[in-house]
């Protein structure tokens, strides 16, 4: 790793001062803050949380990482320096969770919360067949990891847990995809006779077969159902038939027109604006990152001077708090430019609807003009933060 070099000098240089288990315990948890902010900055897609303590003239170090790597560097910084020392950090996942190390969202819409309780706040939302990494197990929670690398918790009640050899079970099946917004998945070949559940749009199925009108299909929990072939398609032929492109942006976004803002909310039962984002970008083939602040990392920077010039239709406006001599720039939210003449973006505030930075517009938003923060553009750019759903071999919507 480039950093190690520079680290193991800073643990040179710290420990040749340290007089007694106190002082050293704050310059080792300084080295730490330092490796942390290096290689696991963002605890929302990558967990360092170490602690350490002397405990019978010993060093003890507690907390869990999901980067055994960067974990590795530090316990091989404390040998160089021969410090005695009792390594008890849980690398996830573990033992908690045993072999079911992956799991699949088994209801329409799983909500994903910051903490193991069903009162903490939405952090983020997955889907029906959605492919998740188990990386820890705290009463009826999970801690799991959404393909957009967004790390935080779900009940049991909304996944089924698999094996790796499970996973690759469902893997091979062939999938559905359900294709409009919202609707309901049957218990026969008629609607009139009852339905299994609701589904939302991106829900992947297994399919069983093909049934006059309906697919039938399978949960990842083995329900089995019936949804109508035209809200539906097979996967592959979905992916292979998108075309991402600017007026598809737009399409995709005008469908959520009047969908309630739900804070957390990445699905369309409720969308946060940076969920309404992501969900756009999902009808169009893509993976983004999920939350606004880490949106505006992606692609490629436009309209630096904050002109509203050389902006696109599809390219992402960013809003918050602009940086000064005491603070750094907060970003709050975000929304996707149409201009159309008019200016005008989209985005997921109150409800989705369309704004615009002209002042001669009715819907001119002279609040958020106020605090535009920049623009990125994702279509035709190469990013490692954006995944391509055309090039990835994985089922990850």
């Amino acid at each position: 790793m480039k950093y190690f070099s520079s680290f193991l000098l800073l643990l040179l240089f710290f420990f040749s001062s340290c007089k007694n288990n106190t002082e050293t315990t704050k310059k080792i948890a300084h080295l730490y803050s330092f490796l942390k902010k290096e290689n696991a900055p963002d605890k929302r897609v990558e967990l360092f949380d170490i602690k350490f303590d002397f405990k019978n003239n010993q060093l003890v170090l507690t907390g869990e990482t999901t980067t055994k790597k960067t974990l590795t560097i530090l316990i091989d910084s404390l040998k160089k320096e021969a410090i005695d020392f009792k390594n008890k950090v849980r690398v996830l996942p573990d033992s908690a969770v045993g072999k079911t190390v992956y799991a699949l969202g088994n209801n329409s819409v799983i909500n994903i919360r910051s903490n193991p309780k069903h009162s903490a706040e939405l952090g983020t939302q997955g889907l029906l067949g959605m492919e998740l990494k188990v990386l820890d197990k705290k009463g009826d929670f999970y801690r799991v990891q959404t393909p957009d690398k967004y790390i935080s918790w779900v009940d049991h009640g909304g996944i089924t847990l698999l094996t790796s050899d499970e996973l690759i079970n469902w893997k091979e099946k062939i999938k559905i995809i359900y294709t409009n917004n919202s609707g309901y998945v049957y218990q026969e070949k008629n609607t009139a006779k009852g339905i299994v559940s609701d589904i939302v749009f991106g829900s992947i199925l297994a399919l069983k077969e093909e049934s006059g009108d309906f697919f039938e299909v399978e949960y990842p929990d083995k329900r089995i159902g019936f949804i109508k072939k035209t809200e539906a398609n097979y996967y592959n032929i979905w992916l292979k038939n998108i075309s991402a492109s600017e007026e598809h942006i737009e399409k995709a976004a005008r469908t959520f027109i009047g969908f309630p803002y739900l804070w957390g909310g990445t699905s369309t039962k409720g969308l946060d604006c940076s969920g309404f984002t992501k969900t756009v970008y999902l009808k169009n083939g893509f993976i983004i990152p999920r939350d606004a602040s880490q949106q505006i990392t992606a692609g490629k920077i436009v309209d630096p001077n904050l002109e509203f010039k050389g902006l696109q239709k599809g390219d992402l406006l960013f809003f918050g708090t602009k940086a000064t001599k005491d603070k750094k720039q907060r970003v709050t939210h975000v929304g996707i430019w149409l201009g159309n003449g008019k200016k005008e973006f989209i985005h997921s505030s109150g409800n989705v609807h369309l704004s615009s930075m002209d002042k001669n517009e009715p819907n001119y938003d002279k609040f958020n003009k106020n605090r535009y923060l920049g623009s990125r553009r994702y279509l035709g750019e190469k990013d490692a933060l954006i995944t391509n759903l055309k090039t990835t071999n994985s089922i990850k919507p």
